[in-house]
């Protein structure tokens, strides 16, 4: 069968493939606990509802502009003004699928055959794989110290002549590690110097904790919005737990956003009123929803350190921010494949291995769930993998004794 080589290289989505694994095993019945997902548990903000079911009892469901609802891109220029402190015009905004299609329109736009994208190493999985798909070429810049953020020296010695922009998300999906501000103010700098673009992949950027902020890399570009090398993505499925609604935006020049409408007019034509309502209500509506997700993410963020300390095998950065910290686990398995799928086997929990992010050895752990199964899901971990812990352990309502250490 000739299917598309490009296609077939695509590697499938890990949380995806885990997600679905865990399905499956709930449906036979089975006690499963799910550290893996980046999904809280909280409900969509009120403003919302009320925004999206408005739209829906009038029972005009039909086409909006490629770009956006004209009210929704005014409710993005105000929030970033009020975050940013850039005033955007309309044609600086589009509205997309979430913030993964807006980064992959924005890829499919800037990127030519064998141009070179830098990802610095921990990654979100999607993308090397984006980057492949509109034939560049991801090149992996990780820390020589094995840490989570690598220095401007080694980010610079891997840009070449293709080399095309860089991709940065701060706070960091899967470490939770924020960017310092000195490297962020150097990437713009060196950008700006190099014509290369830097974007900047801002979903978590509220959701720190310790009183720490996130600085906008914006803070440091010198010029203005149109000739800046800055380009921003975001969107309300983390900060407001909208997850479903499927919203994000890209913040760029307008001779690129003009394109990337043509590419999504040619793709999905326009993302649904209903959810566009949806985001317009939270933007507009009470913040005090991020507040209230932001607590609650830090105190489940303390819980599972905590829980984490108790292995004496188990390395942790502290995360700073996001839903996910990055434990190291190479004392037991050095290959996080392997360990993921041997902790879903014999304890039930669902973990993403850190191959995926470009960190093998360490797991993704997400503590955007609820304090009972954060509890029970590292005891089961620690159950299944320390010969200190207890032999016997209850999963469910059944009592199962380790025989394999």
């Amino acid at each position: 069968m000739g299917l598309s080589q490009l296609a077939r290289s695509i590697a499938e989505s890990p949380t995806l493939s885990l997600n679905e694994q865990a399905r499956l095993l709930k449906e036979r019945g089975e006690a499963v606990i799910h550290l893996g997902a980046g999904e809280p548990k909280n409900k969509a903000p009120i403003g919302a509802i009320l925004s999206s079911a408005a739209k829906l009892n009038v029972g005009d469901i039909k086409y909006t502009p490629t770009e956006g609802t004209p009210s929704l891109r005014k409710a993005i220029i105000r929030y970033t003004e009020e975050n940013y402190d850039r005033l955007p015009a309309p044609e600086n905004v589009m509205v997309s699928g979430g913030a993964k299609q807006a980064l992959y329109n924005l890829l499919y736009t800037l990127v030519n055959p064998q141009d070179e994208v830098i990802v610095l190493a921990p990654y979100w999985v999607s993308y090397p794989e984006m980057i492949r798909m509109v034939y560049g070429v991801p090149v992996i810049v990780t820390a020589e110290d094995g840490g989570f953020i690598p220095r401007m020296k080694e980010i610079e010695q891997a840009v070449t002549s293709y080399t095309k922009a860089i991709i940065v998300n701060s706070p960091n999906n899967p470490s939770g590690a924020i960017f310092p501000p000195e490297l962020i103010s150097s990437l713009v700098e060196f950008c700006e110097r190099k014509n290369i673009y830097l974007i900047m992949d801002d979903i978590y950027h509220k959701l720190v904790f310790d009183g720490k902020t996130c600085v906008p890399a914006y803070r440091y570009a010198k010029k203005d919005l149109e000739s800046s090398k800055v380009i921003v993505i975001n969107g309300i499925s983390k900060l407001y737990g909208m997850t479903g609604f499927r919203i994000g935006w890209v913040i760029a020049p307008k001779e690129i956003v003009s394109i990337m409408i043509n590419v999504q007019a040619q793709t999905t034509s326009c993302v649904s009123p209903l959810l566009q309502a949806a985001a317009e209500g939270a933007l507009t509506g009470l913040q005090s929803v991020i507040e209230t997700l932001r607590l609650t993410l830090e105190n489940n963020r303390r819980v599972m350190i905590q829980e984490l300390k108790s292995f004496t095998g188990v390395k942790l950065t502290i995360p700073d921010g996001t839903y996910y910290c990055l434990p190291n686990f190479a004392a037991y398995n050095k290959n996080s494949v392997e360990l993921s799928q041997f902790l879903l086997k014999k304890a039930l929990v669902v973990a993403v291995p850190g191959k995926e992010f470009g960190m093998d050895g360490h797991l993704r752990l997400s503590y955007a769930t609820t304090v009972k199964d954060i509890k029970q899901g590292i005891e089961r971990i620690r159950w299944a993998l320390d010969p200190s812990s207890p032999k016997e352990i209850y999963i469910g309502d059944r009592k199962i004794v380790r025989d394999w250490l």
